[in-house]
Order: C-alpha cells, then sequence, then structure tokens
C-alpha cells in the first residue's frame, strides 16, 4: 500500500512515516521545511526517513495545487495522512493570515486531490483546541465545537466541515483526528515541554500561564502513532443510526469520522513541571502569568469512540513519556546534565 504523509518532516509526521515504513508500507512524504522552528531538526528527521526503502520525498508548499496534483497523478497513492499545517495558538493570534493559506487553502488542495485521484482513505489532523469555551469535560466528540478562542482552532474546525462535504458530495471516507499535547522524542521546539526543558538547563525562567494553574491531557508520541496506525487502515462507512434530527458531530450518513486522541488523563501542569525538574536534576525558576489570550485552562479527551471502534486507548503517562524525551534531548543536543 503506497500512503501519502504531509508534513513528513514534522513531529508527528516523522514518527508515523517511520512507523509505516518499518511495517513496509510504501511511504511518499510531503513537507515545505518552513522555518516556523529550528529546520535543522526538520532535516534531520527527515535523514532518518531516508534510510529507509522505498520513502519518497516532495518538498512543496501544500497552497501550489500544481505541485499536488503532480504528486498525486504521479504516485497513485491509496491513503493519506494529512498532518501538514500551520501549528501554534499563539502564532495564530499575531498571524492569522498564514494559517488561511496553509490550514484553509493547503487543506482544500489535499481533498481535492484526494477525490480526482480515487484516495481510498483520507486521515487528517485536528485539534483539541477545537473545543474553545467548551467546559463539559472529558471534552466529547459527540458535543458541538462552535465557540473557538484561538484563529488556529477555527481553521481546524474549518478543515472538520470540509472534509464533512467532500465526505457527503463525492464520497471520500475522511477520518479527522483532534490531538491533545503531544510530547515525546523529537518533538516541537515551540512546545511546553521542550521550551521548559531547554529554558531550565539554561537556569532561565519558564513562562507560566493563568499563574501556572493550568491542567492538560498530555498525549505521549507512541499513543498518537499507534492510533494513526490503526486508524488509516479503517476506512469509515456511512453511520447507519445517523439522524438529522439529533445530528452526531462525530459521525454521519457519509463516510466520515471524528475521534480524539488524548491520554484521558488530565495533569495538572505544575506536576509536568515538577517531573521534568527530577529528570534534569535541576530546579526550574517559574514566571507566573495571567492567562493569555487563545489558551483555556483545562483540556480532557473523553477517547470513549476510539476505545470501541480500535480497541485501544493510551496508555503512556508523563514518568515515562517526559524520561525518553529528556534521554533524546540530553543526547540529540550533546547536554551534560548535572551530577546526581
Amino acid at each position: 500500500m503506497k500512503i501519502l504523509v504531509t508534513g513528513a518532516a514534522g513531529f508527528i509526521g516523522f514518527h508515523i512515516a517511520r512507523r509505516l515504513l518499518e511495517d513496509g508500507y510504501n511511504v511518499i512524504g510531503l513537507d515545505n521545511v518552513n522555518d516556523y522552528y529550528d529546520v535543522k531538526l526538520k532535516r534531520a528527521r527527515l535523514k532518518i526517513l531516508q534510510d529507509y526503502k522505498p520513502f519518497s520525498f516532495y518538498e512543496n508548499n501544500l497552497e501550489d495545487k500544481e505541485a499536488v496534483d503532480h504528486l498525486f497523478k504521479k504516485e497513485a497513492l491509496q491513503r493519506v495522512i494529512h498532518l501538514a499545517a500551520q501549528a501554534g495558538v499563539r502564532y495564530s493570534i499575531q498571524h492569522p493570515e498564514v494559517y488561511i493559506q496553509s490550514n484553509i487553502v493547503g487543506t482544500f488542495n489535499i481533498l481535492e486531490a484526494c477525490r480526482h485521484n480515487a484516495v481510498e482513505h483520507l486521515v487528517y489532523a485536528s485539534t483539541s483546541s477545537a473545543y474553545g469555551l467548551n467546559t463539559k469535560f472529558p471534552f466529547s466528540v459527540h458535543d458541538n465545537v462552535s465557540h473557538p478562542v484561538s484563529f488556529y482552532g477555527a481553521t481546524k474546525i474549518a478543515n472538520e466541515l470540509m472534509a464533512h462535504s467532500y465526505s457527503h458530495l463525492y464520497g471520500l471516507p475522511t477520518t479527522g483526528l483532534r490531538f491533545f499535547t503531544v510530547y515525546g522524542p523529537w518533538g516541537r521546539p515551540d512546545m511546553a515541554l521542550f521550551l521548559f526543558t531547554k529554558a531550565i538547563l539554561a537556569s532561565e525562567a519558564i513562562d507560566l500561564y493563568n499563574q501556572g494553574d493550568m491542567v492538560r491531557d498530555f498525549t505521549y508520541i507512541d499513543d498518537i502513532v499507534e492510533g494513526l496506525f490503526r486508524i488509516v487502515k479503517n476506512v469509515p462507512e456511512p453511520d447507519p443510526e445517523w439522524s438529522g434530527d439529533t445530528p452526531n458531530p462525530a459521525s454521519s450518513s457519509a463516510p466520515y469520522r471524528l475521534y480524539n486522541i488524548g491520554s484521558n488523563s488530565p495533569v495538572p501542569l505544575m506536576d509536568y513541571v515538577r517531573e521534568i525538574e527530577k529528570n534534569l536534576g535541576m530546579e526550574a525558576k517559574l514566571n507566573l502569568m495571567p492567562m493569555q489570550d487563545g489558551d483555556v485552562r483545562k483540556s480532557h479527551a473523553d477517547v470513549e469512540n476510539l476505545i470501541k471502534v480500535f480497541d485501544y486507548a493510551p496508555k503512556w503517562n508523563i514518568k515515562d513519556g517526559i524520561k525518553n524525551f529528556i534521554q533524546w534531548y540530553v543526547d540529540y543536543y550533546k547536554v551534560s546534565l548535572p551530577t546526581r
């Protein structure tokens, strides 16, 4: 089976591409390798993937419709895992126009290419940011998500709606995955674990918003990859129980599904910081800040559908997950930790 992974140089894209390659799939990678964060890190991920056979890589923008169409026609893809996007809640506040191009136009181009090239299943990344002002916990894919608090979240909700229209109009099977605060080795430098580790090692203060009173459903990368691996092989069909009288947002009369992938074990941010301190053997300097625009105090994923359909639930805890990340960080950046 030939599978396209967009965002293959990114954190999640790299890990799922490697898992697919290790399991014998023919993987095509697409990424524009932009400088939103360290390009060297992206190139290092790609170098690992390029050691596998067969792996082919295209360095293009999603917004370049001609390039996307050429790739699809040339490669005759069966499945697509669409992870490429402009990420970041905070960045979207200052640069919303970037999100229109990458997340809206780029996803439209992927949908069109899937439609015209008989792709069997499109799996795409959504986000826990879709839940916005929702305060009913845990967050459920069966609940309404019409009040995002970040433009990033708004574009991801738009992607879900776009995907549904293509499932309904053209019969394109689509599955959207709402990821919850993914972390682990080879992670993104703009995410909390990476930022906190780097700052603590440099004896610099870390910014904790809402005075540190935050709770997150931290999800280890191996759990995300296992979920993706199972889901991409399972092509959704129309839900025979779906009704327009009581519309379920998680399914449809079209071949369309939505799932949360989170740990279902929310962790106070201060506990997360303490676990990082323990692994580094250093104490963090805390800069307690007010709540920032676009953020929410708590996230908590309901993964009942994931368990029901795929007999799978994330299982990693922060103790083991953070330990693995710190070990990777120390090895990759050649850091010397304090003697214990």
